[in-house]
C-alpha cells in the first residue's frame, strides 16, 4: 500500500541535511551557471588517507536507487550505496577567513584524515 501523497516513482527520503547557507550557496553556484536542471549529489567513494572520501557535484542523471530530499527549492540526491554512510550527516557552506567551503559534520565517520577530506 502506496502513503497518502506519494507514488511508487517517487525517490525515498535521505537522512541528510543541508544548512540554508549551504542551500543557498548551492543555488546560487547553479543560478550562476543559468542551470535549473540540476540537483546536488552527494557520494561516497573509496580513497583518501582513511579510506573513504566524500564528493559533492552537481548532476542532472538521476539513478536506480537514488535517495531525494529538497532544501530551499534544491534538490538533494544521494545513492544507494552512499546512504548509510551519510546517515544524520550536515552538510554546512562555511565562508571564513580561514575557510571556504562546503563542510560535512557526520555522525557516522570515526575518524578523518588531517585534510579533513576522508574518513572512516
Amino acid at each position: 500500500m502506496t502513503a497518502p501523497n506519494t507514488t511508487e516513482t517517487e525517490a525515498p527520503a535521505h537522512g541528510v541535511t543541508l544548512s540554508e547557507s549551504a542551500a543557498q550557496k548551492a543555488k546560487a553556484l547553479l543560478d550562476q551557471e543559468g542551470r535549473d536542471d540540476m540537483h546536488l549529489r552527494i557520494a561516497v567513494q573509496p580513497g583518501g588517507c582513511a579510506g573513504l572520501r566524500y564528493q559533492l557535484f552537481f548532476d542532472e542523471r538521476s539513478l536506480d536507487g537514488d535517495a531525494r530530499r529538497d532544501f530551499e527549492g534544491l534538490g538533494v540526491v544521494v545513492d544507494r550505496m552512499s546512504a548509510p554512510y551519510l546517515e544524520g550527516a550536515v552538510i554546512d557552506f562555511v565562508d571564513s577567513i580561514e575557510k571556504q567551503g562546503f563542510t560535512i559534520d557526520n555522525p557516522n565517520a570515526g575518524g578523518s584524515c588531517a585534510c579533513g577530506d576522508s574518513f572512516h
